[in-house]
């Protein structure tokens, strides 16, 4: 495969994007090159989603238009990577005729075989799922993104079962990446330069490798470099562990952001959807984080139009949005997948005009409360990680603040990668604007001292 080029096209989650970087690593090893378009490339790969309806079909989609590509060219070969790989490869590959090569999730060091396969006239697949892989072994190779902030996996699988998510049946069992990995992993990132991590697992919440949990591997990160940034995501409201709250709220450089998944406000549904905490249970555990951690910013993941959905069930949503008063939504219609618990117990009852008027009125809300949480900002001094230019003009710098809110400011002086105390001059219902006041760092904003 020596000299050959190779471009990635990724679709979905946090976690298929690192996954994407896995792979790069693995093609590289073997003397391949990165491209930066499908046209360039000899081999290209699709890195799926199987989490939504309308993730699939711009996969399809895409396909289709690499087979077209393909009829110009002899010797491209199409590959598809990932969560959709198990569910549709007989389809994808037989009836369809759209690539050469289908790969599961926990088979990607199984990839140069698979080409060479090709390469022999032969359609090449492995969708076997692993109780072990987690590619801990693996340095990622980061060939997009800003330079600035980066995806660590800390695990791989899910064993949660909620009624509503394929997860378990495409990326398989739960299993924990050794401390040793993760921490060389930061430590690469570190000298190349990278300030912010965000740490990947479908529940981080349940990592355990040996006698090693999920707070004690953000102990020892977040104080091996207290100038990088840390985040996670995403945890389950049903184990959060209490001493992570508390670490936060002492650890300047552990970001006072959590991105909690409620799925739905009503009990019922919860119940339901196999989600084992209740309405009150959550909020409860929200006041918790509120009241460890001052001025902590939470967002969330809700479904509209879950199986058998009722208004009432909409409704306490609704209410349990207004309660809460999240910072940010991932706000969906709810879409079956094969194989959950929901398409063989339940039936997709609710209506699709049903669905699209409550998910409008769920994201209705929620950009009122995004808006007047905003306005709350002004006048506040954020610390400001830069990430790069904003998307409306180069003589502006975007970043992030702690909580995980955009700010756009004056480019000045500052540099992508600074970090830039910025006082918030106005806002939208998505963006905070400010003005820069000094280039610092993390303990000196946070007025207290290095870590020894």
């Amino acid at each position: 495969m020596m000299n050959k080029t190779f471009y990635i096209e990724t679709y979905g989650c946090q976690m298929n994007f690192a996954d994407s970087e896995v792979v790069n690593s693995i093609l590289m090893s073997q003397g391949m090159l990165p491209v930066q378009s499908a046209e360039e490339a000899d081999v290209i790969f699709v890195n799926t989603c199987s989490i939504r309806e309308n993730a699939e079909s711009r996969v399809w989609n895409r396909l289709k238009e690499f087979r077209s590509l393909k009829k110009s060219r002899g010797d491209l070969m199409v590959g598809v990577l990932g969560c959709m790989a198990e569910r549709v490869r007989e389809q994808i590959i037989d009836k369809e005729k759209l690539v050469d090569i289908v790969v599961g999730p926990d088979a990607y060091r199984d990839i140069p075989n698979l080409l060479a396969e090709v390469e022999d006239g032969r359609k090449a697949v492995n969708v076997l799922l692993s109780l072990e892989e987690t590619y801990a072994d693996i340095s990622p190779v980061r060939t997009s993104g800003n330079g600035v902030t980066a995806f660590v996996s800390i695990m791989r699988g899910c064993d949660n079962m909620c009624a509503f998510c394929v997860v378990p049946f495409t990326r398989g069992r739960e299993r924990s990446r050794p401390l040793e990995s993760i921490l060389r992993e930061i430590d690469e990132l570190n000298h190349q330069d990278y300030k912010e991590v965000t740490l990947l697992g479908q529940n981080v919440n349940s990592y355990k490798f040996e006698n090693i949990d999920f707070t004690h591997l953000m102990d020892e990160a977040s104080s091996l470099y207290p100038e990088m940034r840390f985040r996670f995501s995403s945890p389950h409201p049903k184990d959060f562990p209490e001493p992570l709250l508390h670490l936060i709220a002492e650890r300047p450089n552990l970001c006072s952001y959590i991105h909690i998944p409620a799925q739905s406000g009503s009990s019922s549904m919860l119940e339901r959807m196999k989600r084992p905490y209740t309405r009150e249970q959550y909020l409860v555990l929200i006041d918790k984080m509120r009241a460890i951690i001052p001025g902590v910013s939470l967002s969330t993941d809700i479904i509209a139009g879950f199986c058998d959905e009722t208004e009432q069930e909409h409704l306490d949503t609704m209410s349990l949005m207004h309660a809460v008063e999240y910072d940010l939504a991932y706000m969906f219609a709810y879409s079956e997948r094969e194989r959950t618990l929901a398409q063989r117990k339940y039936e997709d009852n609710v209506p699709e005009k049903v669905k699209k008027r409550r998910l409008t009125e769920i994201i209705r809300q929620q950009m009122s409360i995004q808006e007047k949480n905003n306005k709350k900002e002004i006048g506040r001094r954020h610390l400001v990680l830069v990430e790069g230019t904003s998307k409306r003009s180069d003589q502006q710098l975007s970043g992030r603040t702690d909580t995980n809110k955009i700010v756009v400011f004056d480019r000045e002086k500052y540099l992508k990668g600074d970090y830039v105390e910025v006082e918030i001059t106005d806002s939208t219902s998505a963006t905070l604007i400010g003005t820069p006041v000094e280039k610092s760092s993390i303990a000196r904003f946070y007025s207290v001292p290095a870590y020894a």
